[in-house]
């Protein structure tokens, strides 16, 4: 039996839930496949479980900087108890919520794997067998995300690594783990089992943080350091040593020293997960990212838009990011309604139907101790681009907020302008709690707020956000 839909979502994740949300808003009947726990990615292995690990650790380290608090801890954190959080954070990995969600927003669903079979056409394989051939009246989105990228480093494959999956829903902390990469995901992960008591030794071929600002990856590494982790910058695993026991592994640098772990977490990326949908079928090649224009429709061998395929999140390769996925989503799920129901479809510039943000001013929050705020341009990409910039840096710690917040608040602002426009075309926050000040940044990016509007924009008194000021006071107030 073939059942028709105007609009089926290939990935029932945060990213797939907003674009089928979207189109039923706007009055197209809808169904998501998945093969997986609705929910995807994010709600089971990835942001949210995450942040469960990390936040334990991130309220010890301001509580140990604040008198008053710190004479009545312990030091140390109740690992069963973080795990049991992170666990109910995870809904204990049952979907049961989610399913009601699909219910209440009249969104149909279909469990299993889909496979493309041709133009607006699908064929579903459940897990117990089962086939469901669908079609589509209108479009066809793409919401599956990305898979981490695992090396073929000798000798790696055998020793069974972890990727985020395993290292954000494992249910005992291993006794030493070593991270191989130097990205978010090495971080923040470095960050959480070096708090929940673990050994961690985090080996990166670059910088830390490589993509951010330099003083970004500088100051976390620094912390890492001072809370007992083994940072090696700059160095590569050429080979791994598995004990014959299958117990602990040997990781043999490229600078010529050896280190051994209980546990191995790689991190060194993501690839798109394209390689098993069948894209063949449609004319496209399979194993790759899926381009898209701004109103997230497909692009072909050509360049040029395919009218009836979308895609959001992940699987496009624009920002791997949750927030910007849901972000695309909404474009996609409302340019699919309009285009189906022969509304207007703006495409233009910062227009409801194009992610235009997602050249400018993407946002996102590292969620280390300290953490890392950044929204836009860093300075090296404005200059690439040809802006004619300033780069105006405050230490945090300066402002009366930081003084209150904790004992020894350590953290940079860093705002870039482009002296042209006199906007904002980038800032960066490294410090505790920074995450919070990162939505005025992305509305000044975004908005092209000029900053002698800026000056008007008046920070309350005495919180973190006074850094706004200072950073305006430091370059400088314009003159009649």
């Amino acid at each position: 039996m073939t059942t028709t839909y105007d609009l089926i979502v290939i990935g029932g994740g945060a990213v797939g839930e907003n674009v089928a949300d979207r189109a039923v808003q706007g009055g197209l009947s809808t169904v998501i496949v998945e093969a997986e726990l609705v929910g995807g990615e994010c709600s089971y292995w990835a942001c949210m479980p995450s942040k469960a690990l990390l936040r334990g650790g991130g309220v010890l380290d301001v509580a140990q900087r604040t008198p008053g608090v710190r004479e009545m801890l312990s030091g140390s954190i109740d690992v069963p108890q973080v795990l049991k959080r992170r666990n109910s954070v995870t809904s204990n990995w049952k979907d049961d919520g989610q399913l009601k969600w699909l219910d209440s927003a009249h969104i149909d669903l279909v469990r299993g794997h889909a496979v493309f079979t041709g133009p607006k056409a699908l064929r579903v394989t459940a897990a117990d067998g089962t086939v469901t051939e669908l079609t589509a009246n209108h479009a066809i989105a793409v919401s599956t995300g990305s898979l981490p990228l695992i090396p073929d480093t000798p000798g790696l494959a055998e020793a069974e690594p972890w990727a985020s999956r395993e290292a954000t829903s494992a249910q005992e902390v291993p006794s030493s783990l070593a991270i191989i990469g130097g990205g978010v995901v090495a971080a923040e992960m470095a960050t959480a089992y070096t708090s929940l008591g673990a050994s961690v030794t985090l080996i990166a071929r670059g910088k830390l943080l490589a993509n951010q600002e330099p003083f970004a990856g500088e100051k976390v590494a620094d912390a890492l350091t001072k809370a007992g982790a083994d940072v090696r910058l700059g160095t590569s695993v050429e080979r791994v040593e598995t004990a014959d026991s299958g117990e602990g592994h040997t990781l043999l640098l490229s600078d010529g020293t050896a280190i051994t772990a209980e546990k191995i977490l790689v991190a060194t990326g993501r690839v798109p997960r394209s390689g098993d949908l069948g894209l063949e079928a449609i004319g496209l090649p399979t194993g790759g990212w899926l381009k898209t224009d701004d109103s997230l429709r497909v692009l072909d061998a050509d360049g040029a838009p395919i009218d009836w395929l979308y895609a959001a999140g992940d699987i496009t390769g624009r920002a791997l990011l949750t927030h910007q996925g849901k972000y695309q989503a909404r474009i996609a799920g409302d340019a699919i309604a309009a285009r189906a129901l022969g509304r207007p479809v703006d495409t233009s510039p910062w227009g409801v139907h194009s992610a235009t943000a997602d050249h400018a001013a993407v946002p996102q929050v590292t969620f280390t101790s300290p953490e890392v705020a950044s929204v836009g341009l860093t300075a090296a990409e404005a200059e690439k681009r040809g802006i004619r910039t300033r780069v105006v840096d405050y230490e945090i710690g300066w402002v009366a907020g930081a003084t209150i917040h904790s004992e020894g608040y350590e953290g940079t602002a860093r705002a870039v302008v482009d002296e042209d426009r006199h906007v904002l075309v980038g800032v960066t926050f490294v410090g505790t709690d920074v995450g919070e000040l990162l939505h005025a940044a992305t509305i000044a990016v975004t908005a092209e707020v000029p900053l002698e509007r800026l000056w008007h924009a008046v920070p309350s008194y005495p919180t973190l956000s006074e850094v706004w000021l200072r950073l305006l006071e430091t370059y400088g107030r314009p003159t009649a």
